[in-house]
């Protein structure tokens, strides 16, 4: 009986102690100084008003396949909303079954980034929005296609109308992204950790809130920092210790694509961390697909530092708390072709 009662107790306190080990009793307010949660409305963006009928016909054209040349492919398709804003593939598949160069980055909250694709190649989420529509390997299509597409179908002429009321001409390539930006907007997933900032204190638990004081601690919210734990600025991928080949393919020089810069080569747009959980594979060239794993290569490449086991599973466990709740989307009824509707081409490689 002595042993038995003996052992209990051995567990109970063990099981305590973890319960109880120890939270920083200013993390709240450190966190808040890093970190700011996201807003319980829509955000506003430059230069485009948000309106429901801008939203509504933005959700049409993010679903409509016809918007690319092989009317094969949507932006939902390499972004999408029901695995966690993205495909889930290591780089997507785009015309004539080519694949893509890079992983593609969530969807989800991507309008709290400085800047959109890995490079920040694009400003804002309208011209993001254009990139992909005209890229050979992705959609392979042009604006004025796109623009007589849209035009050979009479709903979606009314609502361009309602989207864009008073002017001439509304169904032009500019107000197709500005309508895309505003749904884009919409896509916002409130997660626990926004609870917990807010102030509720159920909300993480105490290994989540332990990941989140290491996350600090030990360096990680100097780039994955903000109102999207990261998605802020750009860092060298391998600042302590550059990864292998197999990590950091070297004819990905990241930035310097964009600004011709030798110290802009290797350097990537921090990676946003909100769902990060359902977003495997992961970094730009979507080689790692396990969370712990990508977790500890951070740790060698960018702290210098080799995380302990125990450690990476507290950072993993609070990156889980990132993990919102997704917006309801209801599929959209497309408008329907008509005889001047463009046939889509170059669904298959020759």
């Amino acid at each position: 009986m002595k042993l038995l009662l003996s052992t209990a107790l051995v567990a109970l306190l063990a099981t305590t102690a973890f319960a109880n080990d120890p939270v920083p009793p200013d993390l709240r307010q450190t966190a808040l100084e890093m970190f700011k949660p996201l807003p319980s409305t829509t955000p506003a963006v430059a230069d485009n008003p948000i309106t429901p009928e801008k939203i509504a016909l933005g959700k049409a054209l993010f679903f409509d396949p016809r918007m690319s040349a092989s009317g094969v492919f949507s932006c939902n398709s390499c972004h999408n909303l029901a695995t966690g804003g993205d495909d889930n593939l290591e780089t997507s598949i785009g015309h004539g079954w080519q694949k893509g160069p890079r992983n593609a980055p969530t969807a989800l909250n991507a309008v709290f980034n400085i800047a959109q694709f890995w490079d920040g190649r694009a400003e804002d989420l309208k011209a993001q929005a254009k990139g992909p529509v005209q890229a050979g390997v992705e959609m392979a299509n042009t604006p004025t296609q796109v623009v007589d597409t849209l035009k050979s179908m009479p709903k979606y002429v009314e609502w361009f109308e309602a989207a864009f009321p008073g002017e001439a001409d509304p169904v032009t390539f500019d107000n197709f992204a500005k309508a895309i930006e505003a749904f884009e907007a919409t896509l916002i997933t409130p997660a626990p950790f926004d609870a917990w900032l807010n102030g509720d204190d159920a909300a993480m638990t105490i290994e989540q809130q332990q990941g989140l004081a290491l996350f600090i601690d030990k360096g990680c919210a100097a780039c994955h920092g903000g109102i999207n734990v990261g998605g802020e600025g750009y860092y060298p991928f391998g600042l302590i210790e550059k990864p292998g080949a197999d990590v950091l393919p070297e004819g990905d020089k990241g930035r310097f694509a964009v600004t011709n810069t030798a110290d802009d080569s290797y350097v990537f747009r921090a990676a946003p961390l909100r769902n990060v959980a359902l977003t495997a594979p992961y970094f730009h060239s979507g080689k790692v697909w396990g969370l712990n794993e990508a977790v500890a290569i951070m740790g060698t490449s960018q702290l210098g530092e080799e995380l302990q086991e125990g450690d990476v599973g507290k950072i993993v466990a609070f990156l889980e708390s990132l993990t919102g709740r997704m917006p309801e989307v209801t599929y959209p009824v497309l408008p329907p072709e008509t005889a001047s509707t463009p046939r889509p081409s170059g669904a298959v490689i020759p």
